[in-house]
């Protein structure tokens, strides 16, 4: 009887204990996403400028985002463009960096520690590095040209440029993290299976497409849509380095919706909270559409051990 008291007892600490441990990841999630989630929808059907009355305007402002916002759907296909075309050469460059310094070669400590330092500078200084780094003026990019007898580029000046700039600079932040992902996974793979298909004569090559990718599939899912996602809601890097400018070429869907929650565009974007909470539910349909088509796609490659 007293052992299963002291059970009962322990049983009830364990217990409380757990809830405190939990308690600050829910707090968190309480403060950080459903409050602010229901502060965006009770703005979703009111006209609201953030000073003076409420109007109650039912699907106004939906309607307006699939009707009247063509800059909107500009900025979501900005934002797709520079998603799948920056990871085009993201991912790619932290696998194969990845499987390259966990080969024993000389310098890895010091090429690990440099390719991973971008991912610890601030977004703002990024911004700033880059706007001088192709500043059409006295950029050193084009100064590096002119020596070759290039000619110099308004990197600025048009969408496509611009768009350029936009794709280097957050390959740049973020490839070494993503090697640092890659390291950790290969780092899983047994040493014995590149060791016996090193003695049966496969290159490094061969290894590295018939060991390395098979067996980093859930590694390889998992950055993959980290990465995916969080080139879908760039907004510091487009907000320090091109504002959307030119003409909104470089605008994205999270700082389209930025502009007309917190700042005025030169006059040109007032604030209108009803129609931001509208872009925001509208946007966030669109990025778990996106995931679930890409757990769904990539189910069976979690799969693979």
């Amino acid at each position: 009887m007293a052992k299963r008291k002291r059970e009962q007892k322990l049983g009830t600490v364990a217990t409380i204990q757990s809830y405190f441990m939990i308690a600050g990841s829910v707090t968190g999630l309480i403060l950080f996403v459903v409050i602010p989630l229901g502060w965006i929808v009770s703005f979703m059907l009111v006209k609201y400028k953030g000073y003076g009355t409420m109007t109650y305007v039912g699907l106004e402002n939906f309607i307006r985002v699939f009707q009247r916002s063509p800059k909107y759907w500009l900025a979501v296909k900005n934002t797709f463009i520079f998603a799948f075309g920056k990871l085009a050469v993201e991912i790619p460059l932290a696998l194969v960096l990845a499987f390259l310094l966990t080969r024993d070669i000389k310098g890895q400590s010091f090429f690990r520690t440099m390719y991973f330092m971008p991912s610890m500078v601030s977004v703002a200084v990024i911004g700033v590095i880059f706007s001088f780094m192709f500043n059409s003026a006295s950029g050193v990019v084009n100064a590096f040209m002119n020596l070759f007898g290039g000619a110099s580029i308004n990197w600025f000046g048009d969408g496509v440029h611009a768009m350029l700039v936009l794709m280097i600079a957050s390959i740049w932040q973020n490839f070494g993290i993503n090697m640092l992902f890659f390291m950790t996974g290969i780092q899983s793979i047994s040493a014995e299976m590149y060791e016996a298909a090193a003695i049966d004569g496969a290159s490094n090559t061969r290894q590295f497409f018939t060991i390395t990718i098979p067996l980093l599939g859930p590694v390889l899912q998992m950055v993959l849509m980290n990465a995916v996602l969080g080139s879908l809601k760039v907004t510091d890097l487009v907000l320090t380095l091109t504002n959307g400018r030119p003409n909104g070429k470089t605008e994205v869907m999270m700082t389209y919706i930025y502009k007309y929650f917190f700042q005025q565009d030169g006059g040109n974007m007032q604030k209108q909270y009803g129609y931001g909470a509208a872009l925001t539910v509208v946007t966030a349909v669109m990025l778990t559409l996106v995931t679930l088509v890409y757990l769904r796609a990539t189910k069976k490659s979690s799969e693979i051990y």
